[in-house]
């Protein structure tokens, strides 16, 4: 049987969190003959795109094709991609990030079966082959007449922080001497790299507490996250030395433009928040001691991290200082205690949103008037902006939002550290939380279900189904 598998994404989390273990998993299960099964994956727009996520999803090794998110209007309206790529007869649109709408619409027009990995919310039911959802609470909200869709799969999170161990949770056992090796070799490279942290290996580092820092990947969020976090490391530091800081560089990003956030010549909001600013450090050619860093004005080094995913790194952290979206997803799946900061200096900044919200913030010359109200409306939400949050529905998590300064982030840091009974809970809870393991492999079971029972498609169709 010959067929496409045709994945559908959009932002720079899913792309380097969902994407990898399911394409890796549909390969184990279906096969690696690409004449047998091709992997295509097509981008949508997303105001938080970073515009990498395609060659982010071309180094994929399981993928055979991609799309970037420029051209997908005309893939929706007129089932054209811009190389003109052929289909074959029998398909799966899978649904991994974006509206789960286009997987409708495409889903009609090639004719193929849907699947859909619905987090938090699952919609367009009648019109949706399959759901695989993260917890039972999705499909419990579902009419009881679409209940025979829904299928539990769990945390595709937790499948990413598997990935470089060449395993995905759910397929344990398969091939073990050669998963074992590569669980070796990433264990070794992890430890060598956190000695160059001075880092200790283990859970509860003796002598040095290490906290990261994930300021976001978008200008909008960086402009003020950068100098906030890092004037947080420097109150932090200059009271507990012993505290090391670490960026772990999202792959979108470049250690140019991140430097860009801790200028004050390049961006204003470093004064605002009492920064002095900061420099970049790269070693040079030659030298394998070092990486590179940050040095502030009180002469604090915080590490740049750009090996990813960097699940080993931030599983050793005590504590993480993060904005909003993703990054509150991927530590919540690895059970890592947050400080989820959203720093509203100024209204207009902050333009990340996902959605709608998001598509209008970003409009050209309105664009700061809707991000204004938007963001007016955010701060009177109780909360909930994280994911561990929304997922628990209760404060989990402590969230920031508002004016915020350095010390007053600082102290809650410093109390945290002081008592790691808090932080002991936060992660007991995070724990609890946490989606069922083996997401990747129970979301490709379902593909190759709705494989079995595709019919060949003969025609090509319309949006509504009908021959053209």
């Amino acid at each position: 049987m010959t067929a496409d598998i045709l994945i559908l994404s959009n932002a720079p989390g899913e792309v380097t969190t969902w994407v990898p273990p399911v394409v890796r998993q549909l390969r184990q299960q279906l096969g690696d003959d690409r004449n047998q099964i091709r992997i295509s994956v097509v981008l949508s727009p997303c105001p938080n795109s970073s515009g990498k996520e395609a060659d982010i999803a071309k180094s994929y090794p399981e993928v055979d094709r991609v799309q970037a998110a420029e051209h997908f209007w005309q893939f929706l309206l007129w089932g054209k991609t811009f190389e003109n790529w052929d289909w074959r007869d029998r398909g799966v649109v899978v649904f991994l990030g974006g509206d789960q709408f286009f997987s409708v619409v495409i889903g009609k027009r090639l004719r193929y079966r849907t699947v859909v990995y619905a987090e938090w919310d699952a919609r367009w039911h009648s019109m949706i082959d399959r759901f695989g959802v993260m917890k039972p609470a999705v499909a419990e909200r579902v009419p009881k007449k679409f209940a025979h869709k829904f299928s539990v799969v769990g945390d595709l999170m937790q499948e990413a922080q598997d990935l470089e161990a060449g395993e995905a949770e759910g397929a344990e056992g398969a091939g073990g001497e050669s998963n074992s090796k590569s669980r070796s070799v990433a264990s070794e490279a992890t430890q060598s790299q956190n000695s160059k942290l001075g880092v200790s290996s283990s859970s509860s580092p003796p002598h040095t507490e290490l906290i990261g820092v994930l300021p976001g990947s978008k200008p909008s969020k960086l402009m003020q996250g950068v100098p906030l976090t890092l004037a947080i490391a420097e109150y932090v530091h200059a009271k507990r030395p012993q505290t090391k800081f670490v960026i772990p560089v999202a792959p979108t990003l470049d250690l140019q433009a991140l430097a860009k956030f801790a200028d004050p010549e390049k961006n204003s909001f470093v004064q605002t928040f009492g920064f002095s600013g900061a420099s970049l450090i790269v070693p040079k050619l030659g030298t394998h001691s070092e990486r590179p860093e940050l040095k502030t004005g009180t002469g604090l080094c915080v590490q740049l991290w750009t090996q990813t995913p960097a699940y080993d790194l931030l599983s050793q952290c005590c504590l993480c200082l993060t904005t909003v979206g993703a990054n509150t997803a991927e530590l919540g799946a690895l059970a890592v205690p947050m400080i989820v900061l959203l720093p509203t200096q100024q209204l207009d900044a902050m333009r990340s949103w996902d959605g709608l919200p998001g598509l209008l913030a970003n409009l050209p010359i309105v664009g700061s008037g809707f991000a204004k109200v938007i963001n007016w409306l955010v701060l009177r939400r109780l909360g909930l902006l994280a994911w561990p949050n929304i997922w628990a529905q209760e404060m989990v998590v402590p969230e920031l939002v508002g004016k915020l300064q350095s010390q007053e982030v600082g102290e809650m840091v410093l109390d945290f550290l002081a008592h790691p009974e808090k932080l002991a809970e936060i992660r007991a809870k995070l724990r609890s939380i946490r989606g069922e393991p083996g997401a990747a492999q129970k979301l490709a079971t379902l593909v190759e279900e709705e494989l079995g029972k595709q019919e060949v498609r003969r025609l090509p169709v319309d949006v509504y189904g009908r021959t053209v």
